[in-house]
Formats: structure tokens, C-alpha cells, sequence
């Protein structure tokens, strides 16, 4: 990929943008110096990347490189729209680039002492006039592991931490578009929530959106466990008395 051209300081003290000669990208200001497009290309990193197993679509690696502990994901379609293009979007405005819109959001998040991971750089490609290709680089969250992995155990305090953790994100007015066990890490020092594409922070009274959020995340916890796993009812149960503040 060619070298970024020039680069802008946005009003928001935590991006630089960067322009490319077929789109642009963010970054934080203390690594623009060194910013490169390259970062968004998992070949270019070599063994360095390593692809993340656990959720996804197969377009996400963990970066080790030097002082750099990242993941880069790629954004990728699902269903029948990955038939036609599995990366390509149509663009309607930088508002609307799905990298852009987690990098801020993410920033944000961070602002408020919300558990998110640090957003290090987002990409805009324009391989055409009406599409858009993205990819976001984040940092790394040490010895982190998916709450996937702990749905096998009989932890009632972790169920009632992962309720805690939800309830203090809609507090906050966030909307998070996939909340699933693996978007929710585990680590010795705390609880984080991941992979914000399409999250929305929502105004106003209307409590259609959490119900929403909460029956996904049963959906996953099923999906996984079985809808007949007798252990997993009580479970649910300390999630949602964390989720409600122990009442």
C-alpha cells in the first residue's frame, strides 16, 4: 500500500486522519508519525499475525510485533450479501463508514471509563465511486478470554459480573448491535466488551433496544450450551440479578 500523503488534526483530540490516495484512515495522534496503511494488511505483518479463532468470520488476527499488541479485524458480511461481496460496502458519506464510526465510538466509550479496548487506527478504502472497503486496528486486551470459554463452569459471581457489566453499558446509553458470549472478555482484572461495528449510543426513554440486547445475548448462551441445559437456568438467573443491580 502507498504512504499516507498528508495528514489533518481533527477537533477531536484523539484521531489524526491521515489521507490515502484511495481513501483515508484514523489514528491516534501519538502514532501518526509511524502510521502506515500496511497495518490494515495481515500479510504484510507476516507471523506476527496470527488469525483469532474464537467468534467472527474468520477476518480477525491478533497482532504481536514489537512493542505493538494488537487485533486487526476486518469488516466482512455474513449471509446471503457475502455472496455478492464479502468486504465491499456501499459508501454514503464518511458519517457512515463503519470503521470510522467504531473508531469515535470507541473513543467516546473510553471517555467515560467504560471496559472497551483502546481504538489504534480505523481504515476507508475507495475502490470505487459508490463502494467502500473498511478494516480498525485496536489494542490488544492482556489475558483476556471470551466469556465463551467459562459457560461450562459453575461460576454464579462471573454470571453476575457479566449482568453488572451489561447494565452499566445501557446506562450509558449503549447500544451494542451484537452482544454475544464472545464479545464479552474475561480477565483477572476486570470485565471488557468488544467489537462495537454498528453500535449506537440511544437517547430517550424507550427500553426496546435493551430487551434486544439481553435476548441476544440468551440466544448465544443457548446456542452454545443447549436450550435444555438445566445448570445454565440458575445461571442466567445471577445475570440477570446483576443486570438489575441485585433486586
Amino acid at each position: 500500500m502507498s504512504s499516507p500523503s498528508h495528514n489533518t488534526t481533527t477537533p477531536d483530540s484523539a484521531e489524526r486522519r491521515l489521507t490515502l490516495p484511495q481513501g483515508s484512515m484514523l489514528v491516534r495522534p501519538e502514532l501518526a508519525s509511524e502510521a502506515t496503511p500496511d497495518w490494515f494488511s495481515p500479510q504484510w505483518w507476516g507471523t506476527a499475525a496470527r488469525p483469532v479463532s474464537s467468534g467472527g468470520r474468520g477476518s480477525a488476527w491478533f497482532i504481536a510485533h514489537d512493542t505493538h499488541q494488537w487485533v486487526l479485524r476486518h469488516y466482512s458480511r455474513g449471509g446471503l450479501a457475502a455472496k455478492v461481496s464479502q468486504r465491499t460496502y456501499g459508501y454514503l458519506g464518511g458519517d457512515k463508514v463503519r470503521s470510522f464510526a467504531e473508531f469515535r465510538l470507541l473513543n467516546h466509550l473510553l471517555a467515560q471509563g467504560l471496559p472497551v479496548p483502546e481504538p489504534i487506527a480505523a481504515l476507508l478504502e475507495r475502490p470505487g465511486r459508490l463502494t467502500y472497503q473498511a478494516a480498525i486496528v485496536v489494542r490488544t486486551i492482556a489475558g483476556a478470554k471470551p466469556f465463551a470459554e467459562y459457560l461450562g463452569e459453575d461460576n454464579p459471581e462471573l454470571w453476575y459480573r457479566v449482568g453488572e457489566l451489561v447494565r452499566r453499558f445501557h446506562a450509558a446509553g449503549v447500544d451494542h448491535a451484537d452482544l454475544n458470549c464472545h464479545n464479552i472478555l474475561v480477565t483477572s482484572q476486570g470485565l471488557y466488551l468488544i467489537d462495537f461495528d454498528k453500535g449506537k449510543l440511544r437517547r430517550g426513554d424507550r427500553k426496546n433496544w435493551q430487551v434486544g440486547n439481553m435476548e441476544r445475548l440468551k440466544r448465544s448462551v443457548l446456542k452454545l450450551v443447549g436450550p435444555n441445559h438445566e445448570p445454565t437456568r440458575a445461571l442466567w438467573a445471577q445475570l440477570q440479578a446483576g443486570y438489575r443491580g441485585g433486586n
